[in-house]
């Protein structure tokens, strides 16, 4: 018997006689009866209240061209042609160096949270992978209005099989408090956020 297996079965006899504790109700909203133009609202506002750049759009080409405008932007390879800015740079396995030269990235999302301003990223075609939306210090995501929900368990069940690989959920630009509780902007990924949403 190996030290794990007797510390595994002492455990259990020690447990042998316990009363298992009671059950936690757990009375989590799964769905939510908002409309598409009250999701839309209160992902606006609660991405705002992150400090990102929120702008409602008709059509996100002219935003994208007036955002990046003299930047030299990465982009990931599936991103929709008129979602193209000039001067791009396409992401074909740039190493951390090429990307950290590049000012920022323009990519879509898979789903975004209104309760929690959050937009949630699978690495899809129009995405890219994890590492172009985190070392560039500008990041501009187009959000669909279609692809706002209002509750985490709404955008889980949404991801379907996407759900088992690996996720970024992006509630504003990065930041932390850590030292002292002074707010740091840019130190996990990038400085500024321009959510773009569209419809």
């Amino acid at each position: 018997m190996t030290t794990r297996d007797a510390m595994l079965e002492r455990i259990r006899s020690a447990l042998a006689d316990a009363t298992p504790p009671p059950a936690i109700p757990r009375a989590y909203r799964l769905v939510s009866t908002a409309g598409t133009e009250a999701r839309v609202a209160l992902f606006c506002e609660r991405v705002g209240e992150y400090k990102a750049d929120v702008r409602r759009v008709s059509d996100p080409a002219g935003e994208i061209a007036a955002v990046c405008d003299g930047r030299r932007m990465v982009v990931p390879t599936g991103l929709p042609d008129a979602w193209r800015p000039a001067g791009l740079v396409e992401d074909i396995d740039l190493s951390p160096h090429e990307l950290d030269a590049v000012d920022g990235v323009v990519t879509g999302c898979t789903v975004a949270v209104a309760e929690t301003g959050t937009i949630v990223l699978t690495a899809a075609p129009h995405e890219g992978r994890r590492a172009i939306t985190l070392v560039p210090d500008l990041h501009v995501c187009v959000v669909e209005a279609s692809q706002i929900v209002a509750l985490i368990p709404e955008a889980i069940e949404r991801l379907g099989d996407a759900a088992r690989r690996p996720l970024t959920f992006i509630s504003g630009p990065s930041a932390t408090s850590d030292i002292e509780l002074n707010r740091v902007e840019g130190v996990h990924g990038p400085r500024t956020l321009v959510v773009l949403v569209v419809g």
